[in-house]
């Protein structure tokens, strides 16, 4: 019994941990997709603390355990939104979550009819939980190297590796046929544990976020455009080391002097050698002091900028949209492509188009003009 308060009491503090999370969102108005699959996240985690509690009714099961299968889902969106800057919430996502809710309700109905149907269906359902875990383990490690928040770097591996775990437990049990932390199982109390870590890291990461400031001294020295963008931590406040004014000329003078971003395959760490300063504080520099969340969207700011200008020259317009792009810094059409739309509307070619075409006259042809007088 002594367990078993402990994992009852374990599940009640996860419980309330995601929902104070779901609560903070929900007064703070959040609407973006990342705040959303986050609540839905926080759902999820009180679903399945309850659903799986010592003395959770046998009979609830054939309708809990659908939506649970589904979860892993949730999760990977959830790791795509929170860790890759311009991921899109599409409605084939959520296609997606529906059918993997309707197979596993279909599963758990024919599980008295077919047993060896189901138990086929059940590990079926378990592969595309690893699938799913997978790729938001590969997202994770993909996007880290470019990411600038300290607070999301320090975060992400030790939640994604717990919430992974998790997820292989489920899937695991399902390849086994054997149900994961049912009422009285041993591992009900470890399943408890995972989740309250969860929990609580998921509630570091939205209540530590640190006060933001504008530098005005460190603003003044950026450009126009990355003055429209310059967040940097209240230092006096919060007691951290305030951005360094040179540091911050000399990264300007590589991107806009030397354009340094038209190298192939620059990475933060090869900058930070030219720069010959550590790389976390290169990261924080970008960051704090100019507004990016993101290595890559740093690059392609100038790279675009460099495009535009080339795109809008006369004598440039044999030259292709890919030639333009590469001498940019980009590697391929279709990023370039994409960043290029998401940041002015429209797409390289009609950018191009729009630019080199001569302005309209405002005089009438049918009015003659006066003659000039000779002599």
């Amino acid at each position: 019994m002594g367990l078993t308060a402990i994992d009852l009491g374990l599940r009640g503090a996860t419980s309330g941990v995601f929902l104070l999370i779901i609560l903070v969102a929900l007064l703070r108005r959040a609407t973006g997709q990342h705040a959303l699959l986050g609540m839905a996240m926080s759902a999820g985690g009180v679903f399945y603390a309850v659903a799986t509690a010592p003395f959770f009714p046998k009979s609830s099961w054939w309708w809990v355990l659908p939506i649970l299968s589904a979860q892993p889902a949730v999760f990977w969106l959830w790791a795509r939104a929170a860790f890759d800057d311009d991921f899109v919430l599409k409605r084939w996502h959520g296609a997606l979550w529906l059918s993997i809710v309707a197979y596993g309700f279909a599963i758990t109905l024919g599980w008295s009819h077919w047993p060896a149907l189901a138990g086929a269906g059940g590990r079926v359902l378990a592969l595309a939980t690893l699938v799913l875990a997978l790729a938001a383990a590969v997202q994770t490690v993909k996007t880290w190297g470019a990411d600038l928040v300290a607070r999301r770097r320090r975060l992400r591996l030790a939640m994604l590796a717990i919430n992974v775990v998790l997820i292989a437990a489920v899937a695991v049990a399902g390849f086994a046929a054997i149900p994961v932390a049912v009422p009285g199982a041993p591992g009900s109390l470890p399943t408890a544990f995972g989740l309250f870590v969860v929990a609580m890291l998921a509630g570091l990461g939205l209540f530590s976020a640190p006060a933001v400031a504008v530098d005005d001294a460190t603003a003044a020295i950026a450009s126009d455009d990355t003055r429209k963008q310059a967040r940097i931590a209240d230092r006096a406040a919060a007691g951290r080391v305030a951005i360094d004014p040179i540091l911050l000329r000399r990264l300007d003078h590589l991107m806009t002097v030397e354009r340094t971003y038209r190298q192939e395959g620059l990475a933060i760490g090869a900058l930070a050698a030219r720069l010959d300063v550590p790389e976390h504080r290169l990261r924080q520099a970008i960051n704090e002091g100019l507004g990016y969340r993101n290595f890559n969207a740093f690059l392609n700011r100038y790279r675009i900028e460099d495009a535009k200008v080339a795109l809008s020259d006369a004598t440039q317009r044999e030259v292709p949209v890919l030639t333009i792009a590469m001498d940019a810094g980009f590697q391929s059409i279709g990023p370039f492509n994409r960043a290029f739309k998401a940041e002015t509307g429209v797409t390289p070619t009609e950018f191009r188009r729009e630019a080199l075409t001569p302005p309209e006259t405002d005089c009438d042809p049918g009015i003659s003009q006066p003659r000039r007088e000779i002599g």
